[in-house]
């Protein structure tokens, strides 16, 4: 398999930098910061750590709206500031003292031997190679799942239990299912669970394509899923009796990228969308989709993609849907997620017009 995975941008050039290390004050390198410098943390790991912290609490007092917008905004010019602190890597190690062991920096830079990445990026990489390792139960799969680095993998669960309730009690074809931005894989193994002789998983993101094939190598039990890079139905050409589809649930207000792409979906991808599977789905298929009305109580939005579908494209009509409240946010979240009590998740049924 010749897929270059997707990794946070190692920074190989000499830039001017920062240092900083216990003996120097947060207020300076935070001064840097907002001053367009890069912070290098030259002597603990703990070091990065303090100083995001204080950076973090200081860019809060800066934007204090707790809105949804206001969220963002916060998370925007933290994320801007932050990922110009650094850390030293050198021989896939970082180089600071009493740094966590990082698998990934072996597996994503094979090529190269000396960089720095933005402490974020470290951070990310760090927390994602612990969920690869020690793997996360899936509670509709009954067992664990090991998500590459890079992946979207689902935290809540409530559309996945909707699309268990459907299944387990769908009657119509088995012989093939298209699970449309497979991710990590968890509806795609809901389906071969449930008996489909074979489903084939499409993704734009070749990380999802590269983590499936090694748990294709290592569980049998997956090995009837055939895998494709390619956005939507990406070269498959494919008559299918299902065709599955947990979409992104914001509409998109900025470019983005990388996992940004599992959340924000731009103007053009449910039209693409519906059109293509008009021609790969038979006569009597089913066509899956999984939505949330996310948009609309967070006021990103008002238009519903697949209702605009409904109304307008002439290809598909609603045979069910099925709605599940959301369960509250954790209390252990610092974020302001009151939004949540009224926010619904949605499997919607289509069939051919």
């Amino acid at each position: 398999m010749n897929i270059k995975p997707n990794r946070p941008e190692p920074i190989v050039s000499e830039i001017d930098v920062v240092p900083f290390h216990r003996k120097v004050s947060t207020e300076v390198a935070i001064d840097a910061l907002l001053e367009g410098d890069y912070v290098l943390i030259v002597d603990y790991y703990s070091s990065g750590l303090r100083l995001l912290r204080e950076l973090k609490r200081f860019v809060k007092q800066e934007y204090p709206d707790k809105s949804f917008q206001g969220q963002r905004d916060f998370r925007s010019v933290y994320h801007e500031l932050s990922n110009r602190v650094l850390l030293d890597v050198s021989e896939n190690v970082l180089t600071v003292k009493k740094a966590p062991e990082i698998g990934w920096l072996k597996k994503l830079y094979p090529d190269i031997g000396d960089f720095a990445l933005p402490f974020p990026k470290v951070q990310g990489l760090n927390s994602t190679w612990q969920w690869y390792t020690k793997g996360m139960l899936v509670p509709v799969l009954k067992r664990e799942i090991h998500p590459w680095y890079g992946t979207y993998f689902p935290t809540r669960f409530e559309h996945l239990e909707l699309f268990e309730k459907w299944i387990g009690k769908y009657n119509g074809g088995k012989k093939s299912a298209i699970d449309i931005g497979i991710g990590c894989g968890v509806l795609s193994f809901q389906m071969l669970r449930h008996g489909f002789e074979k489903v084939i998983g499409t993704d734009t993101n070749p990380n999802s394509i590269i983590g499936l094939h090694e748990a294709i190598k290592e569980n049998k039990e997956y090995s009837n899923l055939d895998l494709i890079h390619g956005n939507l139905f990406a070269d498959c050409d494919a008559l299918t009796e299902l065709i599955v589809f947990n979409p992104p649930w914001l509409p998109v207000k900025q470019d983005v990228e990388g996992l940004d792409e599992a959340i924000y979906y731009g103007p053009d991808l449910f039209p693409d969308f519906f059109e293509e599977a008009k021609k790969h789905l038979k006569p009597d298929g089913k066509l899956v989709l999984l939505f949330s009305n996310l948009a609309q109580i967070t006021h990103m939005g008002q238009s519903h993609p697949i209702k605009n579908e409904l109304a307008n494209g002439g290809r598909f009509r609603k045979e069910l849907l099925l709605k599940k409240s959301v369960k509250p946010a954790s209390k252990k979240t610092k974020r302001d997620q009151n939004w949540r009590s009224t926010e619904v998740v949605e499997l919607w049924v289509l069939e051919h017009e």
